[in-house]
């Protein structure tokens, strides 16, 4: 029995239009300085640096990544004004496993600022609030060790 039959169940049924099913998100940060917005998610968050992109023999763009998740940071060429606000009205979570107090703690030493510090969330995770270098805001959370068992 296909999924779009009519003796189907409604759970084995699919929507009509077929849904948009993505399979990843990579979000794309235009700097000011690329040079101090990569020491930040380098060196305090932990991103690595998976691909530098160059024009004319100067970098202009930088692709990170840190376990799935995926970043590019592209250096601002001002055209749309050096002082507009970035990152108004959005902020980007990264889940992981590790230890929520430690990376806050990393974040911290390199400089970085916090919005929160790490809290347990009723809903079973531990989590904190930062701004990298442009003000763009991230949500950094982890399943608290009590409630992963």
């Amino acid at each position: 029995m296909s999924a779009d039959s009519p003796s189907a169940t409604a759970s084995e049924r699919r929507a009509q239009p077929e849904s948009f099913r993505a399979r990843g998100l990579t979000a794309s940060l235009t700097v000011k300085d690329i040079e101090k917005s990569l020491a930040w998610y380098r060196d305090a968050v932990g991103f690595t640096v998976n691909q530098e992109h160059t024009r004319d023999g100067r970098v202009v763009a930088i692709s990170l990544k840190a376990g799935s998740v995926e970043l590019l940071i592209g250096r601002d060429d001002g055209a749309k004004g050096w002082d507009r606000v970035k990152g108004e009205g959005l902020s980007l979570q990264i889940s992981t496993t590790q230890n929520i107090d430690e990376l806050a703690a990393r974040i911290k030493a390199h400089g970085g600022t916090l919005t929160t510090e790490p809290t347990d969330m009723p809903w079973g995770v531990r989590v904190f609030r930062a701004q990298d270098p442009d003000g763009f805001k991230f949500v950094f959370s982890s399943v608290r060790p009590s409630a992963a068992e």
